[in-house]
């Protein structure tokens, strides 16, 4: 007789593991990774965490530019056997440009400082083709924000094809800082959003430029919309109302990529 078979997901929390050595487990553990210096990527924290030294890691992790979520047990349960005390770190498998360092160095290398701004995007495989694209046409950096931004992870990596080992990444803290930063710097800020009138070839991209693209459900964040001082749209002549978020970047970086060649 055929045993039945029972689900060992039932809340359907994802039960895909990233190798061990690609996470920190504990929360002294990751206390000390954060004083080593350590990038982290993401953080998961059990909801009811209260701790004295839960609260330790809490104030710490307020001081650092990764992802934190507040996630019941079982979710952690699903990354490791082992005890975790509720708190789980993921290794970032690349290192993060600061902005702010990111900038004065294109402009001091006479380069046209060319970004691509990634609000509320958290699809890796997404990420991971824009990243790709971004490598071949020479883009500068990509800009993701450090709460509610994407995770850069090993199917990122493999979904840029390895882009994201050269391609600098900068995590920011606040991504209306960060716009107003650009713009104080001189970039043109796009945006690429249907809630325009403007065809996206009819703005000059050969000046400093960052292109924001938002995420297919949400669109941009209204408050970083309102820092673009350009909004454009790719006209939709079908159909569907919208395009895959990695093609439409892609269409928006070689319209950019054309223009400077003209």
């Amino acid at each position: 007789m055929i045993p039945k078979r029972t689900n060992s997901n039932p809340k359907g929390y994802d039960t895909k593991r990233p190798p061990e050595k690609e996470m920190i487990f504990g929360t002294r553990a990751v206390i000390e990774a954060i004083d080593a210096g350590k990038t982290l990527d993401k953080v998961l924290l059990r909801r009811d965490m209260s701790s004295a030294i839960g609260r330790e890691l809490i104030t710490k992790l307020q001081n650092v530019p990764t992802q934190v979520q507040r996630v019941p047990v079982e979710k952690l349960n699903q990354f490791t056997d082992k005890n975790h005390q509720g708190v789980i770190a993921f290794l970032s498998p690349v290192e993060f440009t600061p902005l702010e360092s990111l900038v004065p160095m294109l402009f001091e290398q006479g380069k046209v400082p060319f970004l691509m701004v990634l609000d509320g995007i958290t699809d890796v495989r997404n990420f991971g083709a824009i990243a790709r694209t971004c490598e071949c046409a020479g883009v500068d950096g990509i800009v993701i924000a450090s709460r509610s931004g994407v995770a850069v992870n090993g199917d990122a990596i493999k979904t840029s094809a390895g882009a994201l080992h050269t391609l600098p990444v900068c995590k920011v803290t606040n991504m209306q800082e960060a716009l107003s930063y650009l713009r104080e710097s001189g970039l043109r800020i796009v945006a690429a959003t249907e809630h325009s009138t403007q065809n996206y070839t009819e703005v000059d991209m050969r000046q400093p430029l960052a292109i924001i693209m938002g995420s297919e459900e949400h669109g941009i964040f209204p408050a970083n919309l309102d820092l673009a001082t350009d909004k454009v749209r790719i006209p939709m002549l079908g159909k569907l109302e919208s395009l895959n978020v990695s093609v439409a970047a892609g269409i928006m970086i070689y319209e950019t990529v054309r223009q400077r060649n003209m």
